[in-house]
């Protein structure tokens, strides 16, 4: 008998890749593994953590939002700063790293598990904190943010660009917070 888990995470890696962090749904995963949608949600307690453990994500996106928002916006670029850079820091993640930029077979799967981290920290982490705090024009504050986090994802881990792939990460936050702050500001107007 086939693990349903195995199947289930299965159909939501192949969900991802095909429709991106959006259209992932338990329903679709549930379709796509066969299963019964009660299945997954005996397994996982929404879709975040269905798509966390598919990705083996080192953050839990429904944990890390309310620790990211709670404290309201005063320093919230440097608190998405900080978990970009744990979430880059994480073993797999360096690994996937060094394989993308090796040029060998398995750097495929290891790209696009690094631009399926980029996508649930734009779409789950960094939208949902835009909206949340009111933040106007929130999709495009909050694309402004994900590039330069994902700019920093493929220096840091893909490319290993020095001297920012070894930087200390107080010395990366000291310098890319104040820039992720006034893309969240909204007393900044855009384009200013």
């Amino acid at each position: 008998m086939v693990d349903p888990t195995l199947s289930v995470l299965e159909a939501a890696r192949a969900i991802f890749r095909s429709r991106g962090y959006a259209s992932t749904t338990v329903q679709a995963v549930a379709v796509a593994a066969n299963v019964a949608p009660g299945v997954i949600t005996s397994l996982y307690r929404n879709r975040d953590a269905l798509i966390a453990a598919a990705l083996e994500l080192p953050f839990d996106p429904t944990f890390a939002i309310p620790r990211i928002i709670a404290p309201g916006l005063d320093g919230m670029g440097e608190r998405l700063v900080r978990l970009a850079l744990v979430v880059m820091d994480d073993p797999q993640v360096r690994r996937d790293g060094a394989a993308a930029s090796s040029g060998i077979q398995s750097a495929v799967g290891s790209a696009e598990r690094i631009v399926a981290l980029i996508d649930v920290l734009q779409s789950s982490v960094v939208d949902s904190v835009a909206q949340a705090m009111g933040v106007p024009d929130a999709r495009m504050r909050g694309a402004l943010v994900s590039s330069v986090l994902a700019g920093l994802a493929t220096t840091r881990v893909v490319l290993k660009l020095e001297p920012l792939a070894s930087a200390d990460p107080e010395v990366v936050v000291a310098a890319l917070a104040p820039t992720i702050q006034r893309y969240l500001d909204p007393t900044i107007p855009l384009g200013s």
